[in-house]
């Protein structure tokens, strides 16, 4: 599937639909979805590589109780439209993130966001002056060690370049039960059947898959690890022990990077630990906002 998905069509099963609008903002057009009561301290809700809203499905009405809580597909991710190839990139990305939330009228108390968005976080934080608490779900922040740190996003540009490569990719995803199997290789974890469904639309989708592959392309890790001391911002950072994707010591490791950042570890779950057991994961994000008396007025 070449065309860009379809809000009519494919946008019928996305979770939370009720919930979704879409703003213009420069050549771009946003996909944004907000819950909760707009009097109650804001959140915002930051994916990662490849997933959109729909990953926020279970945890985002849980958060509502006490939040206004705010997330968007990322550039040229699900249903946003409109970004260039080159705001792809970590700081362009935030810079576009930061425009966004500016045309909301929204000024985060808390940043939750998982894998690489929490490298977005972080970013927003250094450049745009968020300076609300963060928390990390399965942080994707600690670039790949020796040559590799090159050698991957070289990779991706080669694959990004290739048009062929995204519609391959995409085919493979549509067949019978392959995109469940590819997410459990991937992340270790095992999602209910709506997110499959989400994901596998997703997957099947090349614009899409463009998108991913252009992120991974343009993120510019070992730039954003050079500056980690800067981080001000409380950072606690949530990560699962069986996470497939990104192995707990890379957790640990960056921890000592951050110092502001504090690591507590989920037993059992996968990199989408959020998906699999958004009640564990709430629990601990609220643990953490009481901590930081970031909490809605009685």
């Amino acid at each position: 599937m070449s065309r860009a998905l379809d809000w009519n069509r494919e946008g019928r099963l996305w979770p939370h639909r009720e919930a979704s609008a879409f703003l213009a903002v420069g050549d771009a057009t946003w996909h944004v979805q907000r819950m909760g009561e707009p009097d109650n301290p804001q959140a915002l809700l930051l994916h990662g590589t490849g997933a959109s809203v729909h990953s926020w499905r279970a945890l985002m009405p849980l958060l509502a109780k006490d939040y206004a809580v705010t997330t968007m597909d990322l550039p040229r991710h699900g249903f946003t439209t409109g970004h260039p190839p080159e705001a792809m990139s970590l700081p362009k990305m935030a810079q576009e993130v930061a425009r966004l939330t500016t045309a909301l009228a929204l000024k985060p108390d808390i940043v939750i966001g998982h894998s690489a968005g929490v490298a977005l976080a972080l970013q927003l934080a250094l450049d745009h002056d968020f300076d609300a608490p963060i928390v990390g779900l399965n942080s994707a922040l600690r670039p790949f060690p020796g040559p590799a740190s090159q050698i991957f996003p070289a990779v991706a540009k080669l694959l990004f370049v290739n048009p062929l490569v995204p519609r391959v990719f995409s085919r493979m995803a549509t067949f019978n039960g392959e995109a469940e199997r590819f997410l459990y290789r991937s992340t270790g974890s095992r999602i209910d059947a709506e997110g499959l469904a989400c994901y596998e639309t997703l997957l099947a989708n090349s614009r899409h898959t463009k998108g991913a592959l252009a992120m991974m392309a343009n993120w510019d890790l070992p730039s954003l690890r050079e500056r980690m001391d800067e981080i001000t911002t409380p950072v606690h950072m949530i990560h699962s022990d069986k996470d497939a994707a990104i192995p707990l010591e890379w957790a640990e490791e960056v921890q000592t990077w951050l110092p502001t950042a504090l690591l507590e570890v989920l037993g059992g779950l996968g990199h989408l630990a959020h998906e699999e057991a958004p009640q564990r994961v709430h629990a601990a994000i609220m643990a953490f906002a009481k901590e930081r008396a970031i909490m809605a007025r009685a």
